[in-house]
């Protein structure tokens, strides 16, 4: 089954705690703090790789998770970073992030790489916190959290040249035998249900086609397989357009023609600036010859180059294809459009980072939140004073005491910080 199209979730591994460890050696009084920090939650990584060739595998799994970070030791020992997630797409997959719908990278060649989740952040451990008045801190910096994301993996096919035209008009019996391919061939419409690739080898030298799947008219608004595949032909360098001129089946391929080229300026403009080589397939069988000269005339005022074939018996075959070699290789790529692509700069600064909020919950309960915040209270140590006296300096600091007595805050009343609550008295 060719997959072409997928949404999974992907989480980047946990930053590990800074760890909260003293020195007990002989010999050693006073020996202080030697928690070590925690390792870097593992990314999430995604890499071309040209082997593969559908999405299928995106279809059964949907959740991706790399490894967390190790917590820090004593001795002053890091943690271990956790591993990156290697996920391998085929080459031509765009990452798009769903929660903006804005691209993050386009993996057009081999190799290429996108790190579309980084893991969090090692804690820092008590070694950190020792100060001139603070000569034994009994916490630790908790690890940043993951980052989860939900990414949609679309893919477009990369072939320099694209088969395009109405079911049963002979593309694929052309792909078989311009190429090594071997795609299913048939009497009957929709034979071809997914695009098919094929190599092209032509003085020493060779290039792809694919075989997309046939168009018929709405296409561009949802009939048929059309609209599946349409995005198929939107990498290719030369479009070939296959006409059944035979009027075999009773089609005009005047009128045909016409069609195709509507549909493909419907889904998008820009295909009708791609060179098109017209193939007019099926000569072995014409029978009409005034149809055919009327088709002639036609495409001469298109100012079309046609090539008269037929697939069934290689006539006009090799002619068409060191046209599409040479159009391939005079090919000037064309400036891409101005895309709107995933800001991953402001992604990582997150200018809210710092910022907590307040408000007074339904059940009547002040609430503080924030992710600072949430970082910070992971890391206390409610059996320390010296931990609480960190904690609530950091609220204070911020803001959020004052936001608290905005909203009414009262002695005695309850406070709510993650899933703990506690009763808030004046000194």
């Amino acid at each position: 089954m060719f997959v072409d199209r997928a949404e999974i979730k992907i989480i980047s591994g946990k930053g590990g705690n800074g760890a909260v460890t003293f020195r007990r050696e002989p010999f050693v009084p006073e020996g202080g703090p030697d928690g070590g920090d925690g390792g870097n939650g593992g990314n999430i990584v995604f890499v071309a790789d040209r082997n593969l060739r559908t999405l299928m595998d995106f279809k059964y799994k949907k959740k991706y998770q790399a490894e967390n970070g190790q917590d820090g030791m004593k001795k002053n020992r890091f943690g271990k970073k956790g591993q990156d997630l290697i996920i391998k797409v085929p080459v031509g997959t765009m990452i798009i992030e769903k929660e903006t719908g804005r691209l993050m990278k386009d993996l057009c060649h081999e190799g290429d790489t996108l790190v579309a989740a980084k893991g969090g952040k090692g804690g820092r451990g008590n070694v950190h916190f020792k100060s001139s008045t603070r000569r034994a801190p009994n916490f630790a910096e908790a690890g940043t959290a993951a980052k989860e994301r939900t990414v949609i993996l679309e893919l477009k096919l990369i072939a320099d040249a694209g088969l395009v035209g109405f079911p049963n008009v002979g593309k694929s019996t052309f792909l078989s035998v311009a190429t090594s391919a071997k795609p299913k061939i048939a009497g009957y419409h929709f034979t071809t249900i997914d695009p098919n690739l094929g190599v092209v080898k032509l003085h020493d030298k060779s290039f792809v086609m694919a075989d997309i799947a046939g168009l018929i008219e709405g296409a561009h608004a949802g009939l048929g397989l059309g609209i599946r595949f349409l995005k198929h032909i939107e990498r290719t360098k030369v479009l070939i357009h296959v006409i059944d001129v035979s009027g075999s089946e009773g089609r005009d391929p005047i009128d045909d023609y016409k069609k195709i080229m509507n549909e493909l300026e419907q889904y998008d403009a820009a295909l009708l600036d791609k060179p098109m080589i017209i193939a007019a397939n099926k000569m072995d069988i014409v029978y009409d010859e005034d149809k055919l000269q009327e088709f002639k005339d036609f495409m001469e005022k298109e100012g079309r180059k046609v090539f008269f074939i037929s697939a069934a018996t290689r006539q006009g075959i090799d002619e068409l294809l060191d046209e599409a070699l040479t159009t391939i290789e005079n090919y000037v790529e064309p400036e891409d459009d101005t895309i709107e692509m995933f800001d991953f700069e402001k992604d990582e600064r997150d200018p809210d980072y710092r910022k907590i909020n307040a408000y007074l919950g339904e059940d009547g309960v002040f609430v503080l939140e924030g992710k600072q915040l949430s970082k910070i209270f992971n890391s206390t140590n409610f059996e320390d004073m010296g931990s609480i006296r960190y904690l609530y300096k950091y609220i204070v600091k911020q803001g959020g005491m004052d936001m608290l007595m905005e909203l009414g805050l009262e002695e005695g009343d309850t406070v709510r910080i993650e899933d703990y609550e506690f009763d808030y008295f004046e000194d």
